[in-house]
């Protein structure tokens, strides 16, 4: 199974070799034939050399001598080219790897991250793909090539090994066979200590993962400010410090026992090398052997028996390689297909909901609904669960949600943390797939409209939106990048954000590079980043629904007036979607949503909830209380 998989996994890395570089691989082809075949030559051209000085030497003064020192000049001559050749194809071999990898390190990164755009917002909250992002990303840049360059290696040191073998055969058979099998215990033990580190690494992949993120925590200008005022460096960098030793005591363990067995199973094939000089070293002493057929056999011997065990290396390379590159492969074979929505209970249709109807052009109703929807997040493993263990199922976000939100309709989601209101605009967005029952866009499924049609339509801000180590216009463009450089359109977008005057207040304005990860960078204030998010979501002038999500809370009180009073008049004719923790802003709403628990409890304007006395009356009491 091992030598099937090694050969699959080869048919796949030759694949992206050649896709990168077809050239390159021309060249590898050629340039370790030619490698192959030159140094048995220069053992034979030694032969060669020694005979005719031998010969030169046992000749008397004459025309014999001088035919014997020109052939043996000659030879000296023949081997230098050889050997010029030979450092010339290594040259060329090396640059070639080299150039092909950087090609190939490229290509595979650029694969690996267009395959994480394919992917859906589930992957990324799943600890599982991380650690498959992680290993794959680990070997992206080096094993392929490395399992490429191991078939090589196996392919050339063969061709060389048969010419050596060649030359061996004449003077005995059986040592020709020891050449072969000298070597095989050494490399039984690499392959299986090959095996162990794959398996150790595989393992640890979590525990590398905090190393990196602890190592992010410490060294990262968005942390700095708690881990120095909480004292928090000490205490991560303990933590940091304790499982880097754990790596480190693993992995030397693992080193030792490979170096001890590595070194005695070497010595097999150093004792079958002495014992056949010997017998080589006792032939030519009787007269049996010339001392250029004694060079000869030696050299054979000894570059023989490297090209064999150089042939086991490049196999144990191959067998380790497979190992890696599995973790690239299988994350290159994760399903971006979308997850198909479970039946409801018992098969049963969600229950139906009277609700407005608004209709569109060709009958169609015009809104966005909600048709029996549920909502879970994917089954987990809690942190000291193994991989075996049975995944926890997570409780339901959302339940029986059945809401119509007619065209044009401002609507807000109040609860508390927890309730489901992000998952709601995350199911809404199409970031999510219902687990139970559909979500409707003008009357289609969201499953059936065109992704990005669909996502054009829809302008949103959340509330833990990005902050782009980019230029401050390219933080805005983003919002449409269609339209990056409509400067049109970036101006607009500024105002109605409320940002104009930070733009303004900025020397190179637009063009400013903002955070602190780059020279030149200026660090804006919360409220500063959270405009500038809000400028974002106003580049879509398309989009007919707009959805904010928590966007103000960084913001001061007469700031957030100024955007929300802004954002009325911007959404005039817009479906509205707002998320918020003060009342102030939500009764601006048509229309409220209250959610507790994932499901709807109450459902009316302000005046009508507060008249109803219920969950929404309470919250919006308490909050008033606090200004009193």
């Amino acid at each position: 199974m091992r030598l099937q998989a090694s050969a699959v996994y080869s048919a796949r890395a030759l694949g992206l070799v050649w896709q990168s570089a077809p050239r390159g691989v021309v060249a590898l082809v050629a340039l370790t034939i030619v490698a192959a075949a030159l140094p048995p030559l220069v053992a034979y051209v030694g032969k060669l050399i020694i005979d005719a000085v031998v010969a030169a030497h046992a000749a008397a003064r004459g025309a014999v001598q001088a035919a014997a020192v020109k052939r043996a000049v000659q030879c000296v001559g023949l081997e230098l080219v050889v050997v010029v050749s030979i450092a010339g194809c290594e040259r060329l071999l090396a640059l070639t790897r080299n150039l092909v990898g950087l090609r190939l390190g490229i290509d595979v990164n650029v694969r690996i991250l267009e395959k994480a755009r394919q992917l859906e917002l589930r992957h990324f909250e799943d600890a599982e793909f991380y650690d498959k992002l992680t290993r794959a990303r680990r070997e992206a840049s080096t094993r392929p090539l490395s399992l490429i360059q191991s078939n090589f290696q196996v392919v050339r040191h063969l061709l060389t090994l048969t010419g050596y073998i060649a030359l061996l055969v004449g003077f005995s058979g059986w040592m020709a066979l020891l050449v072969l099998l000298a070597t095989v215990p050494s490399f039984i033990a690499e392959a299986r200590f090959s095996g162990a580190a794959y398996r150790l690494r595989n393992w640890r992949s979590p525990d590398a993962r905090r190393l990196t993120y602890i190592e992010y925590v410490l060294a990262n200008d968005e942390h700095a400010k708690e881990v120095k005022l909480f004292g928090l460096g000490p205490l991560l960098l303990e933590r940091y410090k304790r499982i880097a030793e754990s790596f480190f005591g693993d992995d030397s363990r693992l080193a030792i026992r490979s170096a001890g067995w590595g070194y005695a199973l070497s010595l097999v094939s150093t004792a079958v090398f002495y014992g056949s000089y010997a017998l080589i070293v006792v032939a030519t002493a009787r007269g049996s052997l010339t001392l250029g057929d004694m060079t000869l056999y030696l050299v054979a011997f000894r570059q023989g028996q490297q090209s064999f065990q150089s042939v086991l290396t490049a196999l144990g390379g191959m067998y380790e390689d497979t190992l890696y590159m599995s973790n690239l492969f299988d994350y290159f074979a994760i399903s971006t297909d979308a997850v198909a929505p479970a039946p409801s209970p018992a098969g049963a249709p969600p229950a139906a909901v009277r609700v407005p109807v608004n209709t569109a052009a060709g009958g169609a109703e015009a809104g966005i609904r909600f048709e029996g929807v549920g909502f879970r997040y994917p089954a987990s493993r809690g942190a000291g669960d193994s991989a075996s263990a049975p995944a926890r199922p997570e409780r339901w976000a959302l339940r029986d949600l059945n809401v119509f939100i007619p065209k044009g309709q401002s609507l807000a989601l109040v609860g508390e943390n927890g309730a489901g209101k992000t998952t709601f605009i995350k199911l809404l967005t199409n970031l999510y797939q219902p687990t139970e029952g559909r979500v409707l866009l003008d009357g289609r499924d969201l499953h059936d409209w065109d992704e990005e049609t669909m996502r054009r339509r829809i302008g949103v801000i959340f509330q833990d939106f990005n902050q782009y180590q980019f230029r401050l216009r390219e933080n805005v463009a983003f919002g449409s990048v269609d339209h990056m450089h409509d400067e049109a359109r970036l101006g607009r977008a500024v105002a109605h954000g409320g940002a104009r005057e930070l733009v303004a207040s900025l020397s190179a304005g637009l063009d400013t590079q903002l955070g602190r990860w780059f020279a030149a960078g200026i660090e804006l204030s919360g409220g500063q980043w959270q405009k500038v998010a809000l400028s974002r979501a106003f580049m879509r002038d398309e989009a007919d629904i707009l959805v904010l999500d928590e966007p103000t809370a960084a913001l001061d009180a007469e700031a957030e007036h100024n955007v929300f009073q802004q954002f009325r008049a911007l959404a005039a004719g817009r479906t509205t979607i707002l998320i918020s923790h003060r009342f102030p802003t939500v009764r601006m709403a048509d229309r409220i949503l209250v959610l507790e628990a994932g499901r709807v409890i109450e459902d009316g304007s302000h005046a009508e909830l507060l008249a109803a006395e219920g969950r929404y009356a309470h919250l919006f009491s308490l909050q008033a209380a606090g200004y009193l």
